[in-house]
């Protein structure tokens, strides 16, 4: 689930309805149940006691510090305005329901107890418990549900704004039960999309002022309420001890600090310094060079700070350099082929990334939803039958490798292979230039860059390239400007990564559909115009059970290897977490990785 493509629905929906509360027991069409998955059936049965990653007796107490790079200047992350403290949400306002984080998109009450919908998904009732107090001790009502739901819609960030506005219409047949209408819309998303609608106490907020920055949290239902703010330096969530919903089986083992506090750093190695000397708890590490050779200080050598090297099993986040095949000089496959075969991985891993990434021509890499290395099903060959064509034999049956260098950065091999496509393309060596035959024009492009860490990938396959006679540019702007640049597509070549879930669906039309590639400010960059996308991207709206979306999905994946739209760069395979041993997690970790939620302070030893 992303961000939902504003233009006409690819595909009606049909099938069964998808609720479920036991395995083989899945409730009548507009029968009330605890939990809804967009595909299948909801894993935790009726009656569950608490999620499988958390420890149900985890014990409460301690304050748990974590650092951030940046600033704030905003406590509300529902708007567009301002630099906002994230953390807002989820610890102080809470959703209708909350994600099961062991499966690709279910959703458990919070908020509301039970959640209905009929089998083609027109509509979405959900009852509220009674139990549900705001932090100030007033109990949620069905008015507060349709107050936040207006409020996003009209005022909210886009995302949420193009969500609601497909809501037909919205009562309240009494005070703890919301119905949203659809209007016949076909898209069996949108009632989870509401379910993970944040809800405000109407009481609470002015309308008027919403949208404004503001040092003030609003007001939620949330297991913390913000206590402590330093503007643009530290914020401090204190736990609710009065927290209605602390006992709910979708909480339990979580929320366990009595207090959490966000510090926020300006730059890098200021942070990295203050994590060693202790100054918060744990960090998410991002930095190859950092995680190789950073952690040789005493505490870490000594086990007081812990090392976690996390698999997960939603898609990696993966980075590619981008063909704009609006440019003439990236029309022809067969030249974004050979320039496949020039970037030198395995060369740029060992220098740069100390051998810590991996690289997979998926647009799913790491997960379940992945075509790399498998052969196609026969749900996927029927479904890409249609597009024979437009599929390669070698990615439909799995044999298919991203190319291989010795990590010389000279490799002949991937030269020879790379100047011969070119000669079926047209362009041929005249002394160390390449040139199209009959023009003469030399072949030459430029990478847009903003960050220090694409500028050195960029130079480096620009020397690669030099090898085959092509002249590369790297020119470096800053963020804004590349921002300008990349949603008008006024470029040649950028690095960008897609995130993914367990879960794709309206938003992938935003990537890679064909009317997306003419329309600036999607994502897609590359100008995809592939029927083969397009149908596989209704494939995947139309589906209700699990086994037939993934099908859909890496059919998806295999049209998309297929167009050769992009270089994969790297995909870090594991989540790099160093916490201080005085904070504990469990053992069980989420299908979506860390989760800070779920960890506790370490119970200090008393005195003999």
């Amino acid at each position: 689930m992303g961000w939902i493509w504003p233009g006409k629905a690819l595909a009606a929906a049909s099938g069964a309805v998808l609720l479920a509360l036991l395995p083989g027991a899945a409730p009548a069409a507009g029968e009330p149940a605890p939990a809804i998955a967009m595909h299948g059936r909801p894993a935790l049965p009726t009656g569950f006691t608490h999620q499988p990653y958390a420890n149900p007796d985890a014990p409460k107490g301690g304050r748990m510090v974590q650092g951030l790079i940046g600033t704030f200047d905003s406590l509300n992350p529902f708007i567009v305005k301002g630099i906002a403290v994230q953390q807002v949400r989820g610890y102080v306002v809470e959703s209708l329901m909350a994600r099961g984080n062991d499966e690709p998109f279910t959703l458990y009450g919070l908020l509301a107890r039970s959640v209905e919908t009929d089998d083609a998904r027109s509509y979405v009732t959900f009852h509220l418990d009674p139990d549900a107090r705001f932090s100030d001790g007033r109990p949620v009502r069905a008015e507060d549900v349709l107050f936040s739901w207006a409020l996003m819609r009209d005022k909210g960030r886009p995302n949420h704004r193009l969500y609601y506005a497909k809501v037909a219409k919205a009562e309240a047949p009494d005070e703890r039960t919301v119905r949203f209408d659809f209007g016949g819309a076909p898209d069996r998303e949108l009632p989870l999309i509401l379910g993970l609608m944040p809800i405000f106490a109407k009481h609470a907020v002015d309308e008027a002022t919403f949208e404004d920055t503001s040092m003030t949290a609003p007001l939620g239902s949330g297991p913390y309420r913000v206590t402590a703010v330093k503007p643009g330096t530290s914020v401090t969530l204190t736990r609710n001890p009065d927290y209605w919903g602390k006992d709910r089986p979708t909480n339990r083992g979580l929320w366990n600090f009595d207090e959490v506090r966000i510090d926020y750093y300006r730059e890098a190695n200021g942070a990295f310094e203050a994590f060693k000397r202790g100054l918060y708890d744990f960090r998410v590490e991002t930095e190859p060079l950092r995680w190789h050779e950073g952690y040789n200080f005493p505490a870490a050598r000594n086990g007081e700070v812990i090392r976690d090297e996390i698999r997960t099993g939603t898609p990696q986040p993966s980075e590619f350099l981008v063909f704009n095949t609006r440019r003439p000089v990236f029309a022809d496959i067969r030249v974004r082929q050979a320039l496949t075969l020039l970037f030198d991985f395995e060369w740029i891993n060992r220098n740069y990334f100390f051998g810590l990434y991996g690289r997979s021509p998926s647009f799913f890499a790491g997960s379940e939803l992945s075509a790399a290395g498998r052969p196609a099903d026969p749900r996927e060959r029927r479904l890409l039958a249609p597009f024979a064509t437009e599929i390669r034999p070698d990615i439909l049956d799995g044999s298919y490798r991203l190319p291989v260098t010795d990590a010389s950065g000279r490799d002949r091999a991937t030269l020879r292979a790379a100047l011969a496509l070119f000669k079926q393309a047209g362009f041929e060596l005249d002394g160390t230039v390449l040139r199209k035959r009959g023009s003469h024009e030399p072949l030459s492009f430029e990478i847009l860059t903003t960050t220090r860490d694409q500028e050195r990938i960029a130079l480096a396959y620009a020397r690669d390239l030099k090898r085959a006679g092509i002249a590369v540019s790297v020119r470096v702007v800053d963020a804004v400007q590349f921002d300008q640049r990349r949603l008008a597509f006024d470029f040649d070549m950028i690095q960008n990564r897609w995130d993914q879930s367990l879960s794709p669906g309206n938003e992938q039309a935003f990537y890679w559909g064909s009317a997306a590639a003419d329309i600036q400010g999607t994502r897609n960059y590359m100008a995809a115009k592939s029927p083969a996308i397009d149908a596989m991207i209704a494939a995947l709206l139309e589906a209700r059970e699990r086994p037939e979306f993934v099908s859909a999905v890496r059919a998806l994946d295999r049209a998309l290897m297929s167009g050769s739209y992009v270089i994969p760069v790297y995909n870090p395979q594991r989540q790099w977490i160093a916490r201080w041993n005085r904070i504990e997690r469990p053992k069980a970790t989420a299908l979506s990785g860390y989760l800070p939620e779920t960890w506790w302070a370490k119970p200090r030893k008393q005195a003999p």
